[in-house]
């Protein structure tokens, strides 16, 4: 996510964060580099020349000039103009005080709408909402048994018995409908065209809407911001949901659309399964652009996927230095439950640097952790210190691995216990190279080869 843009904002700003001093020659270098990278990641140019003269006039002023880190506080300005970029302010939907609430979901046909409807209709439930959808795309062929199927899949109630008209779809499905929040899909066409808004607008006339949220595909960029102008000048929305999030390593749309329509991102699809449904932070965002990571998403997701009495438990055995297979297990569970490892790990402050060539740790490398797991006896995952060569051989045998594979997970949980007990202590753990059990070399941390390279040095000096 955003990946491209990232790493350009991240160089340019890291010359300015390890200097003591400042001058308008090395502020002047900086802004260069950031309007370049804004530009390559398909930013508005308007909105690219905006924000880089806000920040050129914050930097030069004398609080930044005299401080004792400029250098930081230039850094500080960019994530301050950034959120307010993206949209500062609260990110959540508005909610009727009568029920039931109609949120109306619209778009170009390609952009994700239906998936969205029942992403959205998750989000909601998990909130404690009890969400219907209605199936008002009567263009799409298969769009009605699409929504259906996504209906089951999430156990939400599809209202869609008219075939024909969507305004009498529309009508007859609000009227229907039993639960407290009712999401309308939508039809789209290719593009932007008189009787695709004719009956948009006969569609949210007879809905009355809380909310009407534009759907839009991120990795569009600059095309996608064009749509939104265009539905902004004929059925005004009141928020944006981006899609395919999580693909856009440049970060365009999610840059400019705030700037160019004046209407909030509100929601961010940053994956391909119906969990995969976000609310849009803008501080959060800024601060994931600039390597900053993201604690609060951090700890929202961990809260969304452990329960509280497993996570006690857990955390209990792992602060008195009991560390068996069985943990390893359990909290490796956790930690996928949360999402793509990778992502996950790019939420933790300061450790993003660290994470180059992680990308290349698919599921298959990181289900063969599980695998060498199982293949232990129940004695051996309570006893790793029971695990002599011959365990081991049996062990890559039954999980379909090798020796060394099945050595790099008893390496690992070694180290994961060793940073327990440093916890314990009250020591600050120092972080082990990142490597999944199976992964490819490449996937070490930064981290872990700088080590290894120390260690040759040393060793051609003896």
């Amino acid at each position: 996510m955003f990946d491209t843009l990232s790493d350009r904002l991240q160089g340019a700003l890291g010359d300015l964060g390890k200097r003591g001093r400042l001058d308008e020659e090395a502020i002047s270098k900086a802004m260069r580099e950031i309007r370049l990278a804004l530009l390559e990641a398909d930013v508005n140019f308007q909105v690219v020349k905006d924000f880089v003269g806000r920040v050129r006039e914050r930097a030069v002023g004398e609080e930044v000039l005299k401080s004792l880190t400029p250098g930081q506080q230039v850094v500080k300005i960019v994530h301050e103009e950034l959120t307010t970029l993206m949209g500062s302010g609260d990110s959540r939907l508005a909610f009727a005080g009568r029920a039931p609430t109609v949120i109306l979901l619209a778009g170009l046909q390609g952009s994700g709408k239906t998936t969205a409807a029942a992403k959205l209709a998750l989000l909601l439930r998990k909130e404690g909402k009890q969400p219907a959808l209605v199936a008002a795309d009567l263009q799409r062929p298969a769009a009605i048994d699409q929504l259906e199927q996504l209906g089951r899949q999430i156990q939400v109630p599809v209202y869609s018995t008219e075939r024909s008209d969507p305004v009498k779809a529309t009508r007859d499905g609000i009227a229907s409908a039993e639960g407290d929040v009712v999401i309308v899909d939508t039809a789209g066409r290719l593009h932007v065209d008189e009787p695709l808004m004719e009956e948009l607008a006969a569609v949210r006339k007879e809905a009355r809407p809380t909310n009407v949220l534009l759907v839009l595909d991120a990795m569009t960029g600059q095309e996608a911001v064009a749509v939104a102008q265009a539905f902004q000048e004929r059925v005004e929305f009141d928020g944006v949901v981006l899609t395919k999030l999580d693909g856009d390593a440049r970060g365009g749309a999610a840059l400019s659309v705030k700037a160019v329509t004046g209407k909030p991102i509100k929601l961010v699809s940053v994956g391909e399964k119906v969990d995969q449904l976000e609310y849009f932070h803008p501080d959060r965002m800024a601060s994931r652009i600039l390597g900053m990571g993201d604690v609060l998403s951090l700890i929202e997701k961990a809260e969304a996927a452990v329960e509280e009495d497993e996570r006690a438990e857990l955390e209990r055995r792992m602060m008195q230095g009991e560390f068996s297979f069985d943990d390893f297990l359990k909290s490796y569970k956790m930690l996928r439950r949360m999402g793509p490892l990778q992502g996950v790990l790019k939420l933790i402050p300061g450790l993003g640097s660290q994470l180059e060539g992680l990308d290349q740790v698919d599921e298959k490398h990181l289900a063969r952790v599980e695998a060498i797991i199982l293949s232990m006896t129940p004695r051996e995952r309570a006893l790793p210190h029971l695990i002599d060569g011959s365990r081991r051989q049996r062990i890559a045998r039954g999980s379909g691995t090798d020796v060394q594979q099945v050595n790099q997970l008893l390496e690992a949980r070694k180290q994961m216990a060793k940073v327990m007990k440093q916890m314990r202590s009250g020591k600050m753990p120092s972080l082990p190279g990142l490597e999944a059990p199976g992964a490819p070399n490449g996937a070490r941390s930064a981290t872990a080869r700088k080590t290894k390279s120390k260690r040759k040095k040393k060793k051609a000096r003896r």
